[in-house]
C-alpha cells in the first residue's frame, strides 16, 4: 500500500514537471537562442579580430581589451556615460515626483494633462530628436524665438561641447518624464488614505505628511524606478544618434553609442564586443548594488 502511494506521488510530480516544462520550456528556448547564445558568442568575439566586412578573424588574446581601454577617448566616453545616467535619473525622479504630486490632485482636466504628459513616452525617440533639433536651432528655433526679444543669444546647443550634453539630457528627460510620473501616480494612489488622516489627527503638517507618509509609501515605486531608469539611460541611443552622433568632440559619446561606432562604422566586432561586455558588467553591478543596499530602505508594509 505504501508502495502504491509512492507511485501515485511520483506520477503526480512527474505530471507537474511536464506541465512546468510545457510552459517554461519555450521561454527558456527563446532566451537561449536570442540572449544566452549571443552572450557567449560575444565573449568569443572579444578575443578575436573578426571583421564584419571580410567575414574573417583570428584569436588575438587581450589585444582588443588593450586597444579599447588604452584609447585616449575611452575615459571621456566613460565619464559621459556616468554623467548622462546620473543627471538624467535624478531629474526624472525629482520632476516625476513633483508632477505626480500635482496631477494626483483633483484638478479640472487632470486626465487630459496626464495623457499629454505621457504621450512622448510612446513616441519614437528618432522622431522626437528630429523635432528637438529644430527647437534647438540657434538661428530659427523655438528657443531662439523666445530669447531674441530678450536680447539673449541662443546657445549653439548641438555644436558647442559645453551645451551638447545638457541638450541631450533635456530631450531624454522630456521623453521619459511621463513614464516616471505615471508610475509615481500609481504609487501615490496605493498609499492608504487612513495614514494621512491619522497624521492630520496627530498634528502633522503638509511637509511632515510628505516626509513620513508619502515618501515611505513610495519607497517600493522609487526603488523600481531607480532600477529601470538607470538601466534605460545606460542604453539610450536613438536620441544621441539623431541629434549629435556622439559629438561634438565626443561630448555626448556614451558606451552604447561607442559600441555602435565600433561595430557598424568601424566594422570591428572584437572591440565592440569588449564594450558590450563592459556595459553588461556595469549594468549587472549597478543593479546588484541597488538590490543590496537600496532595497533595505524599501518599506513594503
Amino acid at each position: 500500500m505504501l508502495l502504491n502511494r509512492l507511485v501515485r506521488i511520483a506520477r503526480r510530480d512527474w505530471r507537474e514537471w511536464l506541465v512546468f516544462a510545457a510552459f517554461v520550456g519555450p521561454n527558456l528556448l527563446l532566451f537561449g537562442i536570442f540572449t544566452y547564445y549571443p552572450l557567449v558568442q560575444n565573449g568569443a568575439l572579444a578575443f578575436s579580430n573578426y571583421n564584419l566586412i571580410t567575414r574573417s578573424g583570428q584569436f588575438i588574446g587581450l589585444r582588443n581589451f588593450e586597444t579599447v581601454f588604452g584609447s585616449t577617448q575611452f575615459s571621456k566616453i566613460l565619464a559621459n556615460t556616468f554623467v548622462f545616467t546620473t543627471v538624467s535619473v535624478l531629474l526624472l525622479l525629482a520632476l516625476g515626483l513633483m508632477v505626480a504630486l500635482l496631477l494626483n490632485q483633483k484638478l479640472r482636466g487632470r486626465n487630459v494633462a496626464r495623457s499629454i504628459l505621457f504621450s512622448p513616452t510612446i513616441l519614437a525617440g528618432a522622431a522626437i530628436a528630429i523635432v528637438w533639433i529644430y527647437i534647438f536651432d540657434p538661428r530659427f528655433g523655438f528657443i531662439y524665438a523666445i530669447l531674441r526679444p530678450l536680447g539673449i543669444p541662443s546657445p549653439k546647443w548641438l555644436t558647442d561641447p559645453a551645451w551638447a550634453m545638457p541638450a541631450i539630457i533635456i530631450v531624454y528627460v522630456w521623453k521619459n518624464l511621463g513614464y516616471a510620473t505615471v508610475i509615481f501616480i500609481a504609487g501615490l494612489q496605493a498609499i492608504p488614505r487612513e495614514l494621512y488622516e491619522a497624521a492630520r489627527v496627530d498634528g502633522a503638517g503638509a511637509l511632515d505628511r510628505f516626509w513620513h507618509v508619502t515618501l515611505p509609501g513610495l519607497s517600493p515605486v522609487m526603488f523600481f524606478l531607480v532600477v529601470t531608469t538607470i538601466l534605460s539611460s545606460f542604453q539610450a541611443f536613438d536620441i544621441i544618434n539623431i541629434m549629435t552622433k556622439g559629438g561634438p568632440v565626443n561630448a555626448t559619446n556614451t558606451l552604447i553609442f561607442h559600441l555602435y561606432e565600433l561595430f557598424f562604422v568601424q566594422s570591428s566586432a572584437g572591440r565592440a564586443a569588449v564594450v558590450a561586455w563592459l556595459l553588461f558588467i556595469l549594468m549587472v553591478v549597478v543593479t546588484l548594488l541597488q538590490v543590496r543596499y537600496l532595497e533595505r530602505r524599501v518599506n513594503y508594509a
